[in-house]
């Protein structure tokens, strides 16, 4: 069962996630990462370091958050089949994102 970065990512991209991922299973959007389901091992590293509480294991996901299932899936998908690079290194996060962060109330 695969980790699952929610729509709480959409607009921080806060990339502590990435760098305690030990298989490189992140792709990055405009706006957010998200994370390839066949290649995440459910280590649970990246869980606790997002600042905006944005990734959860699949099993856990809350069900308003469900659709984000299939979003990981279909967008790591699109964008490693485009030749996008998996995610290696911690990178700024968006400008605004520490307002996003406090409008989600972290």
């Amino acid at each position: 069962m695969a980790h699952v970065v929610t729509e709480k990512c959409n607009g921080c991209k806060f990339t502590d996630c990435v760098e305690v991922c030990p298989v490189t299973c992140f792709y990055e959007m405009d706006n957010q990462v998200v994370i390839h389901p066949d290649e995440c091992i459910d280590c649970t590293a990246c869980v606790d370091v997002c600042p905006v509480h944005a990734i959860y294991a699949e099993g856990d996901l809350p069900s308003e958050f469900s659709k984000d299932t299939e979003f990981n899936a279909t967008e790591a998908n699109r964008v490693k089949d485009s030749g996008g690079p998996q995610m290696t290194a911690r990178k700024d996060p968006l400008p605004g994102a520490l307002d996003r962060k406090k409008a989600l109330g972290y």
